[in-house]
Parts: C-alpha cells; sequence; structure tokens
C-alpha cells in the first residue's frame, strides 16, 4: 500500500490543522484531481506555496473525478497514486481526499487563510470564495504555465 505522513484522512487532518493554527502557520489551499502530474501542477503548487507556510492539497476522490466528465477512463491514476505522488513534492505539507462534486465542504472545514485555483478559475468562480473572505482570508487565481494541461496530455495518449 502506498503511504506517506502528508497523506491525512479526516482525523490526521484535524489534528494537523490543530497544530497548524498553534503554530500561527498561514495555510494556503488548492484543490484538484491531479490525475497525471506534470509541470503546469508543479509550478502552480511551488507557487501557491509561496503565499503562505503550509500548503494543503484537497483532491477528488476517484467517484468525484469520474463525476466531472472528463471521460470513463478517468482517472487515469486512483486517488492512492495521485496522494503518494503529490505528497512527495516539497511544496506540499499535506494531501486530502473530498467525495464530493467539490471541495466547498472541506474548505468549510480547512478555514484556510488563502485559496488558490489555477488560471483557467476567474476568482468570482472559486468555489469556497465566499467562506475564505468570510474570514478575512485571500482567494487568488494564479496565471498557469503555458501548454501543459492533463485533458490535453490525456488525449494525445489516446491518439498514440
Amino acid at each position: 500500500m502506498l503511504q506517506h505522513p502528508n497523506i491525512l484522512d479526516a482525523n490526521k487532518l484535524k489534528q494537523r490543522l490543530e497544530f497548524w493554527r498553534a503554530s500561527g502557520k498561514r495555510i494556503v489551499f488548492t484543490n484538484g484531481c491531479y490525475d497525471i502530474l506534470h509541470p503546469g501542477h508543479v509550478d502552480l503548487l511551488a507557487r501557491a506555496r509561496a503565499l503562505g507556510d503550509i500548503l494543503l492539497l484537497g483532491v477528488n476522490s476517484d467517484a468525484s473525478v469520474r463525476r466531472l466528465g472528463k471521460g470513463s477512463d478517468r482517472p487515469i491514476n486512483p486517488f492512492a497514486v495521485r496522494a503518494f505522488v503529490l505528497a512527495h513534492l516539497d511544496s506540499v505539507d499535506g494531501v486530502t481526499c473530498f467525495e464530493e462534486d467539490t471541495p466547498y465542504r472541506l474548505i468549510q472545514e480547512v478555514l484556510p487563510d488563502i485559496l488558490v485555483k489555477g488560471g483557467d478559475w476567474s476568482v468570482e468562480r472559486i468555489i469556497g470564495r465566499d467562506i475564505v473572505e468570510e474570514h478575512g482570508g485571500k482567494v487568488i487565481s494564479l496565471p498557469l504555465l503555458e501548454g501543459f494541461s492533463t485533458t490535453a496530455l490525456v488525449e494525445r495518449i489516446r491518439h498514440v
């Protein structure tokens, strides 16, 4: 089984959040499928991490990815594989799963200081913006690294 101390179930997440908050850490949160990790992901995660002290990722469960309509063969990699790879990135301090179609409930639980999404999301469309801003946090849409997309990569693989 693929394990890493930064892959957090609900109990571990609660403990880590309490520790981080007690330590005065600024928590940055972002979410996604991260189906096939590519340079665009790594770049965005590094820039998101630079905005605070802790970067926490909410990663869609396999069922949640399937409901997004990305194709019947998605996710390519199951959650355990995606979480394992992400947890090994220097920029990532925690990876947790969410089952719902959006991370809204998870954002309510985490109450991050900063909520980040890639530039394909305008700030107004970012899920959880209301929660974060209501608690005095910031919501940021970071520009994407040009030329990298999981969907485009999957399409290229399908047609090889």
